[in-house]
């Protein structure tokens, strides 16, 4: 059986643990770790049957076959060299960290020296399969248009630069639209839907971003327009945000959850 070792006990983290633990993933949670104390108590609080051990990653890394990052950027860049390292395959949700090319190359290649694997799920879009089989051949253009309500953009380093004024917004707006290396920096709480369409389809720099302020909306919305040399697609997905927690879109986690159950099925469906 798969032994897993998870560092981030928050939204994300806790489903995958409560999947693992009611048996709808096949494995044994081994260990688990999160610099928060608190989460760390509350998920253990919430498990029936998986008794993991508390333990850093230095540690849990010698003990397990995964490892699952569901913590942040900075852990990406501080824990997944180390497994890749210590032979132990990993999966990834800060995949935004990967908008730092260095980074991506530098896990790339360790990958591949140390025989690992290192899984990226979709996360909380649609339409990832089919870009990646558009890529086999010539892909003209990729366009990610992302609708937020207007609030559910404040903070964002673009927003602030430029003095716009959230409140004042009464109808459909274009706030932004330029290639997903400028997005990732200009809007941080976007970059893990902008990084993995890059990575799987033509790159950060050749991938338009529109970001949207919508006021009549309750819900993010993310669609994705393709066009290549198989013809065009374009996907939609409204998402609904986590029982657990209204900053984490709900499909991210079943992504997780998704990823995690593919790994121990014999049959793989779909690219």
């Amino acid at each position: 059986m798969l032994r897993i070792g998870l560092i981030g006990c928050g939204t994300i983290g806790t489903t995958i643990c409560k999947a693992i633990d009611n048996g709808t993933i096949e494995a044994e949670l081994v260990a688990i770790y999160d610099r928060n104390l608190d989460d760390v108590e509350n998920l253990l609080s919430e498990l029936k049957r998986s008794k993991p051990q508390v333990m850093e990653a230095a540690e849990m890394i010698k003990n397990i076959d995964l490892l699952v990052e569901c913590a942040s950027q900075k852990a990406v860049y501080e824990i997944i060299p180390t497994a890749l390292h210590a032979h132990c395959d990993v999966m990834i949700m800060s995949i935004g960290a990967f908008s730092d090319e260095n980074l991506y190359r530098t896990i790339e290649e360790l990958a591949r020296e140390n025989n690992c694997k290192v899984y990226l799920p979709s996360g909380a879009i649609v339409g990832i399969d089919g870009l990646k089989s558009a890529s086999a051949e010539e892909i003209y253009s990729v366009t990610l248009t992302t609708q937020k309500p207007p609030r559910g953009l404040a903070g964002a380093p673009y927003i602030i630069r430029n003095n716009i004024d959230l409140d004042t917004i009464a109808g459909k707006t274009v706030i932004f639209e330029g290639p997903a290396s400028e997005a990732v920096k200009e809007f941080p709480a976007n970059v893990n839907v902008a990084a993995t369409i890059s990575l799987a389809g033509i790159g950060f720099d050749k991938t338009t971003v529109k970001i949207v302020a919508n006021p009549a909306l309750t819900r993010n919305v993310h669609e994705i327009a393709v066009e290549g040399s198989f013809g065009k697609f374009t996907t939609k997905v409204e998402n609904l945000p986590s029982p657990a927690n209204p900053k984490t879109s709900y499909l991210a986690s079943l992504s997780a959850i998704a990823t995690l159950k593919k790994l121990s099925n014999p049959i793989q469906t779909g690219t």
